[in-house]
């Protein structure tokens, strides 16, 4: 704004009786400059003027707090930190995106459900068996080549998936990779409530080591079940620790389930499905950078202006972007919950076994092949153009747009701040981050 003698702002704040309106809130009522002859002559002075505009409708909640393109202003990199967006956890999100900030992915980590279809195809063919370990990869491996074109990543286990999809490219290098940390089938305790742990042989550490952009946990969540309620929370912490530690997008994917002997059919279990899931989401999605959500309540149980409510009620809760999965639905009641979603403030969709799982009941490996390139592809397609046109991007679930993002600048120096246990290197200013410690 120039030297200090040749301008100088001030603001006029209200309190009490002195500006009732406003009351003892403090807020900003006035703008005032004090100048010298000359002064509105200084290159300076239109820089105060805009700043004090900016400040004062900022203040009357007029103004967005973004940077302005006209003026050459940007925005400091806190505005991702503080949202917990460090370069590798944003560059992750980037890489599992569409390009408008809409996320459309494909979910082939399933084990258990996977085989458990492929054992009743081979059934009905007279093989009384599981498939082998060959078997299913060529069929996660499959699936992900024909499929994957239309998605903007890809999630898959590592223990069948992963590496072999990377080796032959079935997600090609320009797709999101997304890989579950969890086990398949945890073991659960006596009210029925799993209790979640790594997958034996894995860490965050391990995806991250092999390129992944994101780390997906599964983690079934039930508020009123109180022990499986509060391991899962400490696990989901320790994985969330795991993510910041190694700079690597955490996507949470809480789930509700049956208690006491209940089956997901029982009329108790829906009752209280919506409300586990926005419960959920409002206890949980503050540890992810995406949170990955059910529907709230189910297609034919209430109505569909009860359902939209929930909706809004999730999207509300939910202090992340999120994502619906498709929980192995029929696609035409997929379609729809997406299409309810994205009018709700959804960001988008990880979807899996609604998208191919009649793949498993084709007739050979040829009409597999057939099924995923045909009809499983446009069903990702289709939810995709749904997605990209009502979805809200990733950034506007925080306020931002891309211009936003745009004019973001990290300072000098960052790396070196953003280290909290780094040392100091050679004595004279310079730092040195130890392993595993990042930001």
């Amino acid at each position: 704004m120039g030297t200090a003698h040749q301008a100088f702002a001030f603001l006029f704040v209200g309190y009490g009786e002195l500006c009732p309106p406003y009351g003892n809130s403090g807020h900003v009522v006035g703008v005032g400059i004090l100048t010298r002859d000359g002064c509105t002559q200084n290159p300076y002075w239109l820089d105060v003027q805009v700043f004090l505009a900016q400040f004062l409708a900022l203040e009357m909640g007029e103004f967005p707090l973004m940077a302005d393109a006209t003026t050459n202003r940007h925005l400091s990199a806190t505005v991702l930190l503080s949202k917990g967006l460090t370069p590798g956890k944003l560059r992750g999100l980037q890489r599992i995106s569409n390009p408008n900030g809409t996320l459309t992915m494909l979910a082939l980590d399933q084990n258990s459900s996977m085989i458990e279809m492929a054992q009743k195809a081979l059934k009905g063919k007279g093989q009384d068996r599981e498939p082998t370990y060959e078997e299913v990869v060529e069929a996660k491996l499959d699936l992900a080549r024909q499929m994957s074109p239309a998605a903007s990543g890809v999630l898959i286990d590592a223990y069948y998936g992963a590496f072999s999809a990377i080796a032959t490219e079935s997600i090609p290098p320009h797709k999101g990779l997304l890989v579950r940390v969890e086990k398949s089938g945890s073991p659960k305790n006596k009210a029925g409530g799993p209790m979640g742990e790594y997958e034996p042989g894995l860490s965050v550490e391990k995806i991250k080591l092999m390129g992944a952009d994101a780390v997906k946990l599964l983690a079934p969540f039930e508020p009123t079940e109180v022990i499986s309620a509060e391991h899962n929370l400490a696990f989901i912490e320790q994985v969330a620790d795991d993510c910041r530690r190694h700079d690597i997008l955490f996507l949470l994917e809480p789930v509700a389930f049956p208690i006491h002997g209940e089956k997901k059919t029982d009329k108790s279990f829906l009752d209280r499905k919506a409300a586990t899931t926005i419960e959920s989401a409002r206890q949980l999605s503050r540890y992810c950078d995406v949170y990955k959500a059910e529907f709230p309540g189910t297609l034919g149980h209430g109505s569909d202006s009860q359902l939209t409510d929930n909706l809004h009620a999730l999207s509300e809760a939910s202090e992340r972007p999120w994502v619906l999965l498709s929980a192995g639905v029929d696609y035409p009641d997929y379609l729809k919950q997406v299409k309810m979603a994205m009018e709700c403030g959804c960001s988008g969709v990880l979807g899996g076994r609604a998208f191919w799982k009649e793949y498993f009941v084709q007739e050979g490996d040829e009409a597999r092949s057939k099924f995923a390139a045909t009809i499983g592809l446009k069903r990702v397609a289709d939810v995709d153009a749904v997605v990209r046109e009502h979805g809200t991007p990733w950034f506007a679930k925080y306020g931002w747009s891309k211009d936003d993002l745009a004019s973001i600048r990290a300072s000098e120096g960052w790396h070196f701040r953003f280290a909290p246990h780094a040392k100091a290197a050679g004595g004279t200013g310079g730092h040195v981050v130890r392993a595993g410690e990042v930001y």
